[in-house]
């Protein structure tokens, strides 16, 4: 039997290991791009290897920020059944602060390239009698924050894109979907005093903060032929904090 192959897209975040430890689990052989914490990754790969050896497990990298860069990533991938975008970096500041190169980034690293990377995949991915992309988004993306403008706007770009392609190839058999987390505890909230950290849970009715197998589990499902009916649609895993 032929493996089936993800590309996770940020595979050495938090996010993406939960989600590639979970795809691994489910069957799944996959590429696991990193940008530049290529330590984290071998690591992850060693594990992965280890714990099922009948699958592959490929390293693939590519700055996110760099157009030759994710061109590059395009001809290394071959066989190909889905794409996870679990890439991506917060920016709390003041707009009036924020530069241009800063909203730059967050457009190039969230949007401009994971679209472009998408249709360039999309080829390969036409090839499997059924097919996914999944965008990890984020509850910014629908109700936006303050001092998080720029990421809000780059988050509800993603959200678009998903609603808008997932209508281009869904004859193609191939379905394009968001997971927009609320607070998943991870070092990109790190950032948060513990005040204003029992503030926020004192505003999620499920009262705990969410984990990366929250997010994966979400994504587990959606690249599953479970969800093969579901597409252009954003999964909100928060707890009850936006619906």
């Amino acid at each position: 039997m032929t493996n089936k192959f993800a590309l996770v897209v940020g595979a050495s975040g938090e996010i993406g290991h939960a989600i590639s430890y979970k795809l691994a689990e489910a069957g799944w052989s996959l590429y696991l791009h990193f940008a530049s914490n290529e330590e984290l990754v071998k690591s992850l790969l060693a594990k992965l290897e280890s714990s099922y050896p009948e699958q592959d497990f490929l390293l693939v990298q590519a700055d996110m920020r760099s157009s030759e860069s994710v061109k590059s990533l395009v001809s290394s991938i071959f066989s190909l059944q889905t794409i996870i975008f679990a890439q991506g970096h917060s920016l709390y500041k003041g707009l009036e602060e924020t530069t241009l190169v800063e909203i730059r980034d967050l457009f190039q690293v969230h949007v401009e390239h994971p679209i472009y990377l998408a249709g360039k995949l999309t080829p390969k991915l036409r090839k499997n009698v059924n097919a996914s992309i999944v965008f990890v988004g984020s509850i910014w993306g629908d109700t936006g924050a303050s001092y998080e403008v720029a990421y809000s706007a780059a988050k509800g770009a993603q959200h678009a894109f998903v609603k808008a392609y997932a209508k281009e190839v869904a004859l193609q058999k191939i379905t394009v979907n968001a997971v927009a987390p609320g607070f998943i505890d991870t070092k990109m909230n790190h950032h948060l005093d513990m005040e204003a950290r029992d503030l926020l849970l004192e505003e999620i009715p499920a009262g705990v903060f969410g984990t990366t197998d929250d997010v994966a589990n979400a994504v587990e499902f959606l690249v599953s032929e479970k969800a093969n009916y579901i597409t252009g649609q954003i999964i909100r895993v928060n707890g009850g904090w936006y619906i």
